[in-house]
């Protein structure tokens, strides 16, 4: 339990952790390379460790520079190197549906079985969206429990490649497909409703796999003997951004520079958005535009006002989402946020939590099926917040806590742990008192 209190402003400058995305990447692509791949700016999460741990246990040695944090180096055995886990248990991917998903595309054309499991969160997570285009593969992936979640058992077989549709923009059934794609006998394509951000495609090609993009819906991977190491450098996580930008530019009287915050296209739905609703915020010292580009954000205070947030510019924001709805809440006039029902089947159910939150607080706000309406211009008063152990619902009511009249009290602070576990000393060292 936390009691959070409302600042004068934020003000400052601030370097926010690596992109977990790009990190969960580099260790499972690392792995996958004939050699060592030099990481820099790795974020130390715990859905990060997880997937580290479990390339541990497939037999990869990955050293950390213990001077350096966030410095590592994977030392890769090769598309064909991996070994059955040594431990009788199962893989573990503790809170992370990242690792749950990729990795099942992975294992799946793997010589060995192996059973992936995750924490009561990830467990109850679905899963069947990753299922069903692996096993048309010719995999075989089983639910254990026959409620198409983990945990899974995962049995190495040939697979062929495939193309397939999918249900929803995914860059997590993308890359369990694109991964599994390395390994299969022809070619794969996926084909998605809408963009989902691409570091898979960026990675893999850059690692020497045959990747064919057609269009911003369409990629084509092809098999590969190997793959090469590289040397890879994760900027800043543009989600764990969003917060700071929300807080610099909700709070009157504040000015905020952000470092090195990666600014793939898709990815930077937040900077589109929020500049729709009137934002102030500036790109300088853009660099990197070759592999990950990213640059750094300065955040000036601003009088928002409400926008509509739906279609394709979903999925480039869909873990920032909650804080938008904070950021309709303080704006002037109305914003509705549509087509984002995913929302409901992240950590936690996020259209709930977050009305529930920003109503306890004062807010006008009404859930919708995939998404909220908001009418903007109310005033926030502190209230207790049930974060469910969602890691973006506890740092959305952080940032909700600054601009609220009196205290503000979470539940659990202690799940930021999952993305960014500095979060609120980070957050203490930008806001005044």
């Amino acid at each position: 339990m936390l009691t959070l209190h409302p600042v004068p402003r934020v003000r400052g400058e601030i370097t926010v952790p690596g992109d977990k995305s790009i990190s969960h990447r580099a260790i499972m692509f690392g792995s996958l390379a004939k050699g060592d791949t030099h990481v820099t700016g790795f974020l130390e999460s715990a859905d990060c460790l997880s997937t580290m741990d479990c390339f541990n246990r497939l037999g990869i040695y990955i050293e950390k520079d213990w001077e350096h944090p966030g410095t590592l180096t994977v030392h890769g055995t090769g598309i064909h190197g991996l070994y059955p886990s040594y431990s009788p248990v199962a893989l573990y991917s503790g809170n992370s549906g990242t690792t749950t998903r990729i990795m099942t595309g992975i294992l799946a054309p793997q010589r060995f079985i192996t059973y992936l499991s995750g924490d009561d969160s990830v467990n109850s997570r679905p899963m069947k969206r990753v299922m069903d285009p692996i096993n048309a593969m010719g995999g075989n992936v089983v639910s254990m429990n026959d409620d198409n979640c983990a945990p899974l058992k995962i049995t190495g077989a040939p697979l062929h490649g495939i193309t397939y549709k999918t249900p929803v923009a995914s860059a997590q059934i993308k890359s369990a497909i694109l991964c599994a794609g390395l390994y299969a006998e022809g070619e794969t394509t996926v084909i998605e409703p809408a963009p989902s951000r691409d570091h898979t495609e960026r990675m893999l090609s850059a690692f020497g796999a045959s990747i064919v993009k057609d269009g911003n819906k369409r990629v084509t991977i092809r098999p590969a003997q190997q793959l090469h190491p590289v040397d890879i450098t994760v900027p800043g996580d543009i989600s764990s951004a969003a917060y700071f930008i929300a807080a610099a530019l909700l709070k009157p009287g504040s000015e905020l520079v952000i470092r090195n915050v990666g600014i793939n296209s898709t990815r930077d739905g937040i900077l589109r958005v929020a500049e729709a609703m009137g934002a102030d915020i500036k790109k300088e010292n853009i660099r990197g535009q070759e592999s990950e580009p990213y640059c750094d954000l300065i955040v000036k205070s601003s009088a928002l006002h409400g926008t509509t947030v739906e279609g394709d510019i979903i999925p480039t924001l869909i873990d920032e989402l909650p804080v938008v709805a904070l950021m309709g809440a303080i704006a002037c006039g109305t914003t509705i946020i549509r087509d984002a029902a995913e929302l409901k089947v992240k950590e936690s159910d996020r259209i709930a939590a977050v009305t529930e939150g920003l109503a306890a607080m004062g807010a006008d706000i009404t859930a919708a099926d995939d998404g909220f309406v908001i009418r903007g211009g109310k005033p926030l008063h502190g209230a207790n917040i049930h974060t469910f152990k969602d890691h973006r619902i506890a740092m959305t009511f952080a940032v909700a806590s600054l601009l609220a009249d009196g205290d503000t009290v979470l539940d659990d602070e202690t799940c930021v742990s999952i993305s960014y576990p500095d979060f609120f000393r980070d957050l203490a060292g930008v806001t005044e008192e």
